[in-house]
Parts: C-alpha cells; sequence; structure tokens
C-alpha cells in the first residue's frame, strides 16, 4: 500500500469519525477531507472543485431546490392533507388502510424529490395518524421509511447513484438514460413493495 493510499484512507477514515460524532456539519466535514487530500498533493490544486460541476451533483441540487419549492408553494401541505383525510386516522380503522396511503405517498413523492424531505415532510402527519388511531408510531414510520426507498426506483432523480449510473452509460455508449427508463422495473418493484408493507411489512413492527 502506497502513501497516498494510505492518507486518503485516513481522511476517509476521520470523515467517517466526524460524521458519526455528529459535532461539526456535513459539508464542513466534507470540505476539510477536500482540504486535507489537496494539501497533501494527492488531488491537483486545479482539480479540487471540479467534481462540483459533475452532472450528478448539479441535478440533485436541483433537486433540493425544487422541493423546498413545492414545500413552499403549498403543493405538499395539500398532498398531506389528503393523505389524512383518505388514510384516517380513527381507532375504528385498520392501520393497514393508513398504511397503504402514507406508502403509497411517500413512495411518490420521493420519486421526484428527496427522499428524505419526502419522508419529513409526511412523517408528522404518520404521528398525528397513529396517535388518532392509538397504535404505535412506528407501526406507520416504518413502512413509510421504506417506502421512501421504493421511490428511488422509479426515476433517474429518484437518487444520486442513478444518476452517476446514467451518467458512466453515458460515458461508454454516447446515451445516457432518460428521466422514466427505471419506471418498467421499478414501478414492478414499488407496487410489490407498498402492497408487501400494506399487508404483511407494519405487522412486524413492535407494538410500542
Amino acid at each position: 500500500m502506497t502513501g497516498d493510499q494510505i492518507i486518503v484512507l485516513g481522511v476517509l477514515g476521520g470523515v467517517l469519525g466526524l460524521f458519526v460524532w455528529n459535532r461539526w456539519r456535513y459539508d464542513v466535514v466534507a470540505l476539510l477531507g477536500l482540504l486535507v487530500v489537496a494539501l497533501a498533493g494527492i488531488v491537483p490544486a486545479d482539480e479540487v472543485f471540479v467534481g462540483l460541476g459533475n452532472p450528478a451533483v448539479v441535478t440533485v441540487g436541483a433537486v433540493l431546490v425544487l422541493s423546498r419549492g413545492w414545500s413552499n408553494a403549498g403543493a405538499v401541505d395539500g398532498l398531506a392533507r389528503l393523505v389524512m383525510r383518505v388514510g384516517g386516522g380513527t381507532a375504528n380503522r385498520s392501520p393497514a388502510r393508513q398504511v397503504a396511503v402514507l406508502t403509497a405517498a411517500v413512495t411518490a413523492l420521493s420519486a421526484l424529490m428527496n427522499n428524505v424531505g419526502a419522508v419529513a415532510i409526511l412523517m408528522p402527519v404518520a404521528i398525528f395518524v397513529a396517535r388518532r388511531a392509538g397504535c404505535a408510531p412506528g407501526v406507520l414510520l416504518m413502512p413509510l421509511a421504506f417506502g421512501s426507498l421504493l421511490g428511488w426506483t422509479l426515476t433517474l432523480i429518484g437518487t444520486p447513484p442513478n444518476l452517476l449510473i446514467g451518467e458512466i452509460r453515458a460515458e461508454a455508449t454516447g446515451e445516457t438514460f432518460g428521466m422514466f427508463d427505471f419506471a418498467p422495473v421499478g414501478l414492478a418493484i414499488a407496487v410489490v413493495g407498498v402492497v408487501y408493507l400494506t399487508l404483511v411489512g407494519w405487522r412486524l413492527v413492535p407494538k410500542r
């Protein structure tokens, strides 16, 4: 193992340790790691910030901006109210119906916006519905979390790895993936996942 490899592994270990420590902002930690490898001469000075111009990075940033725009415009609040109305949240309704509505909603949202943002938007709704229904919040929150992962499989912007795969394909073949090229397989996975979470998944969550 060369000296550069040891330095890179050390920087990665230090960055992961600071992420776990969770006292400094993650963007500051990432930039510090970049600064260390640049000062060590592993990354040339004129290429330090080249990665910020990567199409995947720009697209993810654009998705975050759009997500905030939808939230500020009230579009997401309307969806949350719809979920509340359709899913119910009274003691005489089965959690299965509430799980179905919440999971389907977060799956659709996370296909078009950051999945963490989608969960953050619907999490208060899930907790409120669980309280009204008299069930443990985890019964709705766990399917909500898994539903956000299912949304990744539907679109090119569903998750950054999809964008990276599209970029690698473009470099190899000259043609990237389209926005909905993942949908034929992803839709089948999402439907099966939502059905499973609705019928079986929520029953496996500890009722506490």
